[in-house]
């Protein structure tokens, strides 16, 4: 009987795991910070405000420049900021945030309320022949990248906790829960960032085979009582 009842516990379980693989969520869709009001700092550092799915988003730091309300051109072609999991490009809300390097501050992204793989998009990262680089406290990995219509370049490539361009474009994503995250980064003429986060979309069930996995689940559970 003993063995009996294992048995069906381990089949129980894999009934169980079968219904969440059925209910797997499909991949969600990437969403970019809509950046709204801004304050600039005589030394060069600043503080912008936006949100991305409902959650507050501040950035405060080096800020040279920026452009809001849906006007930014930057971030095409679409294709160089879209890959892996980014299902859609900055281009779709149209903001972006400029820096130059010349700052020696920290700066720093502080989410409302924890998000899950924050994504940052970067833009003409370095030049041709002067190297630029974004120094995070968390390890990125690209999930996207490639030339931009303006200046041409390549992907931007990441060592360590480090993103480096010349003349780099892409997406980094940070695998985890965060409700910050840093970076310092060097001087250059002038590149820009975004922030992003791919959304939780609601589980997408299949009603047939749900069924049929909850009868069977509701037999073998009677089924077991019943030997007991």
């Amino acid at each position: 009987m003993r063995r009996r009842i294992l048995s069906g516990s381990a089949l129980i379980g894999c009934l169980m795991a079968a219904l969440v693989l059925v209910a797997r969520p499909a991949q969600a869709d990437t969403m970019w910070t809509d950046w709204d009001s801004f304050i600039l700092l005589p030394d060069g550092s600043g503080v912008a405000l936006g949100s991305v799915g409902g959650v507050g988003v501040i950035y405060s730091g080096e800020l040279d420049a920026f452009i809001i309300n849906g006007t930014s051109l930057i971030w095409a072609p679409n294709g160089s900021f879209t890959g892996g999991t980014v299902t859609a490009s900055p281009s779709v809300v149209g903001d972006d945030l400029r820096l130059d390097g010349n700052f020696t501050g920290i700066n720093t992204i502080t989410f409302g309320s924890p998000v899950e793989n924050p994504l940052i998009a970067i833009w003409s990262l370095g030049a041709p022949s002067i190297p630029a680089s974004f120094n995070f406290d968390a390890t990125p990995t690209v999930e996207a990248g490639g030339p931009n219509s303006f200046f041409g370049g390549s992907s931007i490539t990441v060592v360590g906790d480090t993103v480096n361009g010349n003349e780099g474009n892409g997406v980094v994503q940070f695998n985890g829960t965060f409700t910050s995250i840093s970076w310092t980064n060097t001087p250059e003429n002038f590149y820009a960032f975004t922030v992003g986060v791919n959304g939780a979309p609601a589980p997408i069930p299949e009603p047939m085979s749900l069924t049929l996995l909850g009868s069977g689940l509701v037999g073998l559970v009677y089924r077991l009582r019943k030997r007991q």
